[in-house]
């Protein structure tokens, strides 16, 4: 699917039977003291489908998805050699990744819409966000899928709208999951910004979806 990754029977069955317990950082680690393909395949591997299905949803194109997705994984190789040891591996492949995205958009203007999946369930501990919860409708009638597809236009639209400091905290915290912290690491902002830009993009999409029940 992505010219940097490898077909899954390049894993070697070795790989695959200590996965569960060997860690992203100490395959990284291992990787570009070794050289070992193999290893770099398997932390390929590991992010996949977690990572592309993010860039999709953020940049709202599977063909610009899989363009970031072989950016980011070809800047973990180049760049392997300043991961500094303690340092988690997610965060620091979701700031490469998350910061090509948004590059990625900036070079192509014309934003297509969001595609947004059903949002995972928040792991930060921010109430808030249940009020984000626009797109499930209690009608099940063909005038419930009717609300539920408009509900899910109107948010689409409001996300497009929002700016890029707000986009990517919702994607990050909202539709991820991530803790505040692991934002802020991936953003590299602190952890107040964080939760202010939340609110606020919270803030707007509801203004949007009161506005338009109102209407």
């Amino acid at each position: 699917m992505y010219a940097v990754m490898t077909e899954p029977s390049y894993i070697s069955r070795q790989l695959e039977a200590r996965s569960s317990t060997v860690t992203d950082e100490q395959l990284l680690i291992e990787y570009r003291s070794t050289g070992n393909r193999e290893l770099y395949a398997q932390l390929v591997y590991r992010y996949e489908r977690e990572l592309f299905n993010y860039l999709r949803r953020y940049l709202g194109n599977a063909e610009q998805a899989e363009d970031v997705f072989q950016t980011a994984f070809l800047a973990i190789h180049s760049k392997a050699h300043t991961f500094q040891e303690g340092r988690r591996f997610r965060p620091w492949l979701y700031s490469i990744a998350t910061h090509a995205a948004i590059d990625s958009r900036r070079r192509n203007k014309k934003h297509t819409k969001l595609s947004l999946d059903v949002p995972k369930q928040d792991s930060s501990g921010a109430g808030d966000l249940t009020h984000a919860n626009l797109l499930e409708s209690d009608l099940p009638s063909a005038e419930g899928e009717a609300l539920s597809k408009e509900q899910t236009e109107l948010v689409r639209a409001a996300l497009d709208k929002l700016p890029e400091s707000m986009s990517s905290v919702i994607h990050l915290v909202y539709f991820q999951g991530m803790k505040y912290r692991e934002a802020a690491e991936i953003l590299k902002i602190p952890v107040g910004t964080v939760k202010s830009r939340l609110n606020t993009a919270i803030k707007q999409l509801i203004n949007v979806w009161t506005t338009s029940q109102v209407d």
